[in-house]
């Protein structure tokens, strides 16, 4: 199951920098959600070495 915590916990960050004007919590949810899509891939590749 692929956890998508940090996607979620990025796009709230985002829209709450685009809420408050604030540049660098808009970066935070950026990158959270970056970690999110990396951890994803990862998951996925870990799956199809376990096929």
């Amino acid at each position: 199951m692929v956890d998508n915590t940090d996607d979620l916990k990025g796009r709230v960050k985002e829209a709450a920098g685009d809420l408050t004007d604030d540049e660098d919590l808009q970066r935070e949810g950026k990158v959270d959600q970056g970690k999110g899509k990396v951890k994803d891939v990862i998951d996925d590749i870990g799956d199809k070495f376990k096929k």
